[in-house]
């Protein structure tokens, strides 16, 4: 019997085993990824966003002080409210934003004051769900997201005297309490610049509860039965008498158009359902659009930070239209202030996202970027700009005409079914005038004279915009030739996409600030950050020719001396020169900590430069490095970045590296191979098309390719086809652990650069 009993019981772990559920892709997420993070060091400068994929609105717990860009840091601990927000970045801050809060017992108003304590031992984080305890009032606060509003569930204790406090905040806000509808309308206008005067974020509040008191409060102090109020700093409170573990159910929605269109947006996306629907809703609206891609065979870290990445980049640009009484897409224009019809997306830089963002968005999610270009059509008619910088107008921040790249892409990834030629128009306007706040191009009459923008012409970042503005042109052109316009016309762009020769030094094989005579920038310190460049040095954009490889390889001195170059950046130790900034900004101190020489993976310039061994017969070193940067530099944890995560863009080439390829050239038709970090990842094509991508052998050891199979035919090439992958492959990597030296080093094999075309 003993030995009956023994052997039942051995029997119980595979039974047990095979009863759990494995979890969901949404489950696996960590929102907290990247928080730990401060002015000085970024290791992502993220929040906890609770919301929808491209949602209008966020919803965040609240750490900082009111309008500060660093608005949850994993290492506070206290939180002073929950806050809708649209913040792309905290170097960008917010705009439209409004919280609420819950305490119990006696008010208190001033956010220093009413701030409590809470722990990550009590916090949840999901992107559909948030839940944390506040310790200071005994209240736990939960929140669930639709793409226009939020659902709360607020546990009160035993209280006389449990409040809600509603904060429209600072520089200009309205409020009013309706208690016979238990409801509180108002508006924000609190923002960071880059919208018309009359810009709003109107929202509506239904509580499920009557109030025994209520009244509205200015300057942190109450307006005892008072109702209503306009002014610098609006902000509404309800008291409510509650029994021990009672739930107040909050809605919450909210419109840039009008209160009547939040009431709308509420109806529309919460109507009856209860939290629990709502929340039900949001985790597989998540699911779905997870699904898209399953990894397997990696492990649960690799995994986790897979789906925490893919989670990050889809958030923006996020939706800024609604829908109207009559099911019509509308828009408030932060452009010209005016309502019109169709999409409207804000909320991100192009000079980040266009490297590998909007690449993935056309290959996974093709559809949603139909929306954002049919937006940029409405940027373009309302604003008469494409944005660079869009939060949510024309922000003044970076360099760069990378919307050339973002539109091209398109296009030439297959999009259609809208106005492509006003968006061509777009481009040829911005790439040869000069915008308001970075749209067009800053230099642009140098540069379409000269061949480059001079050092000495009081144009920042000069050697930094030349470089940008070469590609683009290729993008334009690429475009410009798919679209079948004259060869007169196109050609200035096929010209102009080679000025990046103009400042390339012979003398130490690096790009180089020059002058207006000619001259070279002198002395030179390629180590220094700024002045020519953008947040980088000249070993960081000296690897900036993204359409032409080969050209570079030919300045260079030949693919031996141009991978020398290459390795160059992870031997030199990470000195730098910080005078032109007068102190040592976060990316400076990014790449100085990581361990990779100059390599600063943490800021854009660089990160498309691992893939270009391929270019010089080394692929061997791309496989090598890859994995490297994705071992040491992600991970599901607050300080999980090794820099800004900027509006999805490092998120994106970890997803890239992590299924083996990467767009170093956007606006083309290819990708550069890598080598795949799971045994298997399977993309679901929107199509209806898979690509399956296979690596049995896969491990931390074996993370060079020996052979790869596409359809089950040997492939050599270091470059796999967008228009192949659309169609449906099987990609069979065979993998081990020492480099494989023949494979893919024939100059047939290098992927796409300007320079071999035939």
């Amino acid at each position: 019997m003993k030995k009956l009993l023994l052997l039942a019981f051995a029997f119980l772990p595979a039974a047990l085993s095979a009863q759990e559920k494995a979890p969901s892709p949404v489950d696996l997420i960590n929102p907290l990824m990247g928080t730990q993070s401060k002015p000085s060091l970024s290791n992502g400068n993220t929040y906890p966003a609770v919301a929808l994929p491209w949602g209008m609105n966020f919803w965040t717990p609240q750490t900082g002080k009111m309008g500060d860009g660093w608005q949850y840091t994993y290492e506070a601990d206290k939180i002073l409210g929950f806050k809708q927000t649209h913040q792309p970045s905290p170097w960008m801050n917010d705009y439209g934003m409004f919280s609420v809060f819950p305490e119990t017992g006696k008010l208190k108003l001033d956010e220093k004051d009413r701030a409590s304590w809470f722990s990550h031992k009590a916090e949840t984080a999901k992107p559909y769900y948030y839940s944390v305890y506040l310790a200071d009032y005994d209240v736990t606060t939960e929140i669930t997201p639709t793409e226009r509003a939020a659902s709360f569930q607020f546990t009160f204790p035993k209280s006389d005297s449990s409040h809600i406090v509603i904060d429209a905040f600072d520089k200009g806000s309205y409020i009013k309490i309706i208690p016979g509808e238990q409801k509180i309308i108002g508006y924000s206008t609190k923002n960071s610049g880059a919208v018309p005067a009359n810009f709003k974020n109107y929202f509506v509040i239904y509580v499920d509860k009557p109030f025994a008191l209520a009244s509205t409060w200015h300057d942190w102090k109450q307006d005892a039965g008072q109702l209503e109020y306009t002014g610098d700093h609006a902000g509404a409170v309800i008291t409510l008498k509650t029994a021990k573990g009672e739930k107040v159910h909050l809605k919450v929605a909210s419109s840039f158009i009008s209160v009547e269109q939040a009431e709308l947006n509420l109806t529309r996306e919460l109507g009856n359902d209860n939290f629990a629907a709502t929340c039900q809703k949001a985790k597989d609206t998540w699911n779905k659009t997870l699904s898209r891609l399953d990894v397997e065979g990696g492990t649960i870290d690799q995994t986790r930070t897979f789906y925490s990445s893919l989670y990050r980049m889809l958030f923006f640009p996020n939706k800024m239209y609604e829908v109207d009484a009559n099911g019509q897409n509308i828009h408030y224009s932060p452009f010209n202030g005016k309502v019109a019809p169709g999409y409207l997306f804000a909320g991100t830089g192009f000079w980040d996202t266009f490297r590998a963002l909007y690449p993935f968005l056309n290959l996974v999610y093709p559809s949603i970027n139909k929306e954002m270009q049919e937006g940029l059509i409405n940027d373009y008619k309302e604003g008469g700009w494409l944005p660079e910088w869009s939060s949510p107008g024309y922000a003044d921040c970076m360099i760069g005409n990378n919307s050339a790249s973002v539109v091209s892409e398109a296009y030439l990834k297959g999009l259609r079914g809208y106005d492509i030629e006003t968006l061509y128009q777009a481009l040829k306007h911005g790439a040869n005038n000069e915008g308001p706040n970075a749209t067009g191009r800053r230099g642009v009459q140098y540069y379409n004279t000269l061949g480059y923008v001079p050092y000495n012409v009081k144009v920042n970042e000069n050697a930094a915009r030349t470089l940008e503005y070469a590609y683009d042109d290729f993008a334009i052109y690429q475009l410009g030739k798919a679209l079948g316009k004259p060869k007169k016309e196109i050609e200035i762009y096929k010209k102009r996409s080679q000025n990046y020769r103009n400042i390339f030094d012979p003398q130490t094989k690096l790009m180089r600030g020059k002058n207006q005579d000619g001259t070279f920038e002198t002395p030179f310190n390629p180590f220094k950050w700024g002045d020519a460049f953008t947040e980088g040095n000249s070993w960081h954009y000296s690897w900036g020719v993204f359409h032409d490889i080969q050209g570079l390889i030919n300045l260079m001195g030949g693919k031996q001396q141009f991978a020398a170059k290459l390795d160059s950046v992870f031997e030199m130790p990470p000195v730098f020169d910080d005078s032109y900034y007068g102190g040592v900004i976060h990316e400076i101190r990014e790449m100085q900590i990581a361990g990779m020489g100059q390599y600063a993976h943490g800021n854009q310039p660089i990160q498309h430069m691992i893939y270009l061994y391929n270019h010089a017969n080394q692929p061997w070193k791309t496989q090598y490095w890859v994995r490297e940067a994705m071992n040491r530099l992600y991970r599901a944890t607050p300080d999980g970045y090794c820099g800004d995560e900027d509006n999805g863009q490092t998120s994106a080439w970890y997803i890239f590296s992590a299924m083996g390829f990467y767009p170093v050239t956007p606006a083309s038709d290819q990708y550069v191979l890598g080598a795949p970090l799971f045994k298997k990842v399977t993309v679901n094509l929107e199509n209806g098309k898979t690509i399956t991508i296979n690596a049995p052998k896969n491990s931390a050891d074996n993370r060079y390719v020996n052979t790869l199979t596409v359809d089950g035919k040997p492939y050599t090439n270091n470059w796999l086809s967008h228009k192949g992958l659309l169609n449906g492959a099987v990609l069979d990597f065979d993998m081990q652990a020492t480099p494989n030296k023949d494979r893919g080093t024939k100059d047939a094999d290098v992927p796409y650069s300007m320079s071999n075309e035939k």
